[in-house]
């Protein structure tokens, strides 16, 4: 493992599933960590969790589809740590939403889905730059899905979802890399 000591890295949707055993990791990493989360009470109670186990760690409830909460949380977490060194673009919606053929996906999901798992990313990591320029740089992780690859059916948003965030990731390495920001 990589030793992460005392750098500050800023996660999203870490409250349950890949997001926590992320914020575990980076914890045991040695990293100073805020996760966010629009699951509040389950994000509090992973938080707790963490720092029993001797953890850094913080949590500010998120809301990726809202562009306010996204600032506020950059905010927040740049403020808490003093500085950001990393970001870690998580959170997304990918649970209860497949099954369905592209005729049957709705609008609002389809629209829900981007929002969060697209502009949102995009948000974050736009709301999080500064901060890793001012400590003359950083790393952003985005995460996708190699179901943007192959074509996973039924979940044709997710997909488009996660292939956009495999161009945008490309898209911010070229332009976030003059600042010393790998991506």
């Amino acid at each position: 493992m990589y030793g992460l000591d005392g750098k500050r890295i800023v996660l999203t949707g870490g409250a349950r599933g890949l997001g926590r055993a992320f914020a575990e990791a980076l914890g045991r990493a040695g990293a100073r960590l805020v996760f966010g989360d629009v699951l509040a009470e389950r994000g509090r109670q992973c938080a707790a969790e963490l720092a029993a186990d001797g953890f850094d760690v913080d949590f500010v409830t998120l809301d990726l589809a809202d562009p306010a909460s996204i600032e506020s949380f950059a905010i927040q977490a740049a403020d808490r740590l003093g500085g950001i060194d990393g970001l870690i673009n998580n959170g997304a919606i990918a649970t209860g939403i497949g099954g369905k053929l592209l005729d049957d996906i709705d609008v609002d999901t389809w629209d829900r889905v981007m929002n969060v798992n697209v502009r949102g990313t995009w948000l974050m990591t736009r709301a999080a730059a500064p901060a890793m320029r001012k400590a003359g740089g950083g790393s952003v992780v985005n995460i996708a899905s190699d179901t943007a690859l192959w074509g996973a059916p039924r979940l044709m948003h997710y997909v488009a979802s996660k292939g956009a965030v495999i161009a945008m990731t490309r898209s911010m390495a070229r332009e976030l890399g003059e600042d010393g920001i790998s991506v």
